[in-house]
C-alpha cells in the first residue's frame, strides 16, 4: 500500500539532522521553503490545516479567557453554584455542525492535493529514475540513460522527473521536504512520485521510515542542474571507470577479493549489485549515504573498519594488510 505524508515528525526531523550534521553547503530542509511543484502542493494544504487549526485555537483560548475573567470570584460571592443551562439547541447544532464542516474541507483539499500529486501523467522526455532503498544506503537508477549511482541523485531544473520507488530489504521512505512529499518503499512493490524543482540547488533528503540501526545515517542529496550541465553530468557518468595504469596493484587487490562480489565497477570483472556501484565513486560528495564527507581518509577508515565509522553497517571489514588496503584506496581515489 502506497502512503503519502506531508507533515515533518520529530524522529524524521532528528534523522535528517543527525545524517547531515555540519552540512553547510546547504539550507535547512524545511517543507514550508517549497521549489517544486508538488511540494507546493503539499505546502499549500498544511498552511490550511494550520490556519484552520489556529482559528479553532484562537476561538477555545478566547473562549476560555473570557470565562476565567467574567466568571471570577469577587468578593461578596456567596460561594453558591450558578445557573446551569441544559439543552441548548443552538449550541448543540453549532458543536455538531462546525467540525463537520471543518472535517469535510480538510478531505476535499487532502483528496485534491493527493489526486494532483499522484494522479499526475509522466510527460514526453521527462526524466525517469529509478530508486531502490537498502540498509542503508540509496540505490539510483536511470534506465533510460545507462547511468547507476548511489545516494546523489541527479535531475535537470525547471523538468519533471519521475521516480520509481522500490525496496530491496525493509519498508523505507523517500523524503526530499523541499521536493516532494514522503513515499513509502515497500517490499516487493513499486510506487512512484515525481519532483519538478524550479530553481538548481542542492536539496537534502532522508530515509523516514524508521529501516534499522543506520537509519539515521541514510541521507540523500539531490543535484538540480541547468539543462546543460546536466546533460554534461551524464556524459561523465556514462563513461567507464578510469584505468590509472600507476593504481594496477590496487585495481588486483579490488578484483582479487571479495569487494568484487557486492560493488560494480564498468570496465573490470567487478559486476556486484549488492553494494554501491562504484564506477564513479569520487565523485560523491560522501561517503556511507551521508555518514561522512568523501575523502581519501575518511574512505581508508571506512575500508579498514566500516562498523567504526557507521555501526551495524551491513558491509563486512576487508581485513586486506596494511600495504595492500593502501594500494587499494590509491586505486579506489581515482574512480571519478
Amino acid at each position: 500500500m502506497e502512503r503519502t505524508f506531508y507533515l515533518m515528525s520529530p524522529a524524521s526531523v532528528l534523522a535528517a539532522a543527525t545524517a547531515l550534521a555540519g552540512d553547510d553547503t546547504t539550507r535547512t530542509s524545511s517543507i514550508f521553503a517549497p521549489v517544486s511543484t508538488p511540494a507546493d502542493a503539499a505546502y499549500t494544504a498544511a498552511l490550511l490545516v494550520l490556519a484552520i487549526a489556529a482559528a479553532i485555537f484562537l476561538v477555545v483560548a478566547g473562549l476560555l479567557a473570557y470565562g476565567v475573567v467574567a466568571f471570577r470570584q469577587r468578593p461578596g460571592d456567596d460561594g453558591s453554584e450558578p445557573p446551569q443551562v441544559y439543552g441548548s439547541d443552538q449550541i448543540e447544532l453549532a458543536w455538531t455542525v462546525i467540525p463537520i464542516l471543518v472535517v469535510v474541507v480538510l478531505c476535499l483539499v487532502t483528496a485534491r492535493t493527493v489526486y494532483d500529486v499522484q494522479g499526475a501523467l509522466k510527460p514526453p522526455g521527462a526524466t525517469l529514475v529509478t530508486v531502490v532503498g537498502h540498509q542503508w544506503w540509496w540505490e539510483i537508477r536511470y534506465p533510460e540513460l545507462d547511468i547507476v549511482t548511489a545516494n546523489e541523485l541527479h535531475v535537470p531544473v525547471g523538468e519533471p522527473t519521475f521516480i520509481d520507488l522500490e525496496s530491496a530489504d525493509v519498508a523505507h521512505s523517500f523524503w526530499v521536504p523541499r521536493l516532494a512529499g514522503k513515499t513509502d518503499l515497500i517490499p516487493n512493490r513499486r510506487n512512484r512520485m515525481w519532483i519538478e524543482p524550479r530553481e538548481p540547488g542542492l536539496f537534502r533528503g532522508q530515509c523516514a521510515e524508521y529501516c534499522g540501526t543506520q537509519h539515521a545515517h541514510m541521507g540523500l542529496r539531490v543535484y538540480v542542474h541547468p539543462r546543460p550541465e546536466f546533460d554534461r553530468w551524464v556524459v561523465a557518468q556514462r563513461e567507464p571507470a578510469v584505468a590509472d595504469p600507476t593504481v594496477a596493484a590496487g585495481r588486483r587487490v579490488f578484483e582479487t577479493t571479495a569487494c568484487i562480489n557486492c560493488h560494480a565497477v564498468r570496465g573490470t570483472v567487478a559486476t556486484g549489485r549488492f553494494g554501491p556501484d562504484l564506477t564513479h565513486l569520487m565523485s560523491r560528495a560522501t561517503l556511507a549515504a551521508g555518514a561522512t564527507r568523501m575523502t581519501r581518509e575518511a574512505l581508508h577508515a571506512w575500508l579498514a573498519d566500516p562498523d567504526h565509522v557507521k555501526p551495524g553497517v551491513l558491509m563486512p571489514a576487508m581485513k586486506v594488510d596494511a600495504p595492500a588496503l593502501d594500494q587499494l584506496v590509491s586505486y579506489l581515489v581515482t574512480l571519478r
